[in-house]
This record gives structure tokens, sequence and C-alpha cells, in this order.
């Protein structure tokens, strides 16, 4: 049975990996599915840079799996504004466990109101809880 956390907005699980094991992980499981990474956002050394502030480590990684971007962008031009897929990874503050989370493509296609790209969404839904469940 999988641990796999389904939250508001997306799915989530702890992993018995550290951090920089999981973001190595993630990015793999994520390339089985078809994903590739194309932004890393480092909150940490961003947050330290721009505010001088102390923050967890946390990333924020844009997977694109080129063929459903493809799909979905012919389908709705607009939905460009809810890519690429966000998935996150972090040491949690309160017990220094680390937790991959990954955004449900599902519930952002809902903003579209399209239900004909319902379908797609799903598919992506799949994709990256399987890779999610692979970390």
């Amino acid at each position: 049975m999988s641990d796999v956390k389904k939250g508001s907005f997306g799915y989530s699980r702890t992993v018995a990996l550290s951090y920089e094991q999981a973001v190595e992980k993630v990015t793999a499981t994520l390339k089985e599915q078809g994903f590739g990474i194309l932004t890393e956002i480092d909150v940490k050394a961003t947050l330290k840079k721009k505010l001088d502030k102390d923050f967890t480590k946390y990333v924020i990684l844009g997977a694109c799996n080129p063929t459903l971007a493809h799909e979905a962008l012919t389908g709705e031009i607009g939905i460009g504004l809810l890519l690429p897929c966000n998935v996150t990874v972090y040491e949690d503050p309160k017990d220094g466990k680390t937790v991959v989370s990954v955004l449900d493509p599902e519930t952002m296609v809902t903003l579209t109101g399209r239900k004909d790209i319902e379908p797609l969404a799903r598919q992506a839904r799949d994709k990256v809880v399987a890779a999610l469940e692979a970390v």
C-alpha cells in the first residue's frame, strides 16, 4: 500500500532519504515517466540572497512531459499559465524528514473549465503520482 497522501491541490509523501538523495531520486523517477526538469528553484538560497533570511532546504522543480504539454497546449493555448507541473522537495523543519510533493494536474485543469482536456490531466496525474510512489 502506498503512503502517498492526497492533499488539497496535490500529493505528497515523506521519504526515507536525505534531501539531496530525494531531489536526485525524484528527478530520476520523473524521467522514467517522460518528464524532464525545466526549472529548479533553490528556495533556501533565494531567500537567503534576496532577504537574508534562513529557511529549510527546499527546492521547486518545474517538470514537463513534452508530449502531454504539446497536447494540452494544442487543446487550450492558455494552459501554459498552469505549466510546468511543480514538484517540491523539502526538509521538514519540525522533524528533519524529507517530503516530496507533486501538484495535481487534475486540480489545475479544473481552472480551465474544459472537460475535454480532463483525460489528459488524468494521464499526467497518473504519471507524476507513479514517479512520487517510486521515490
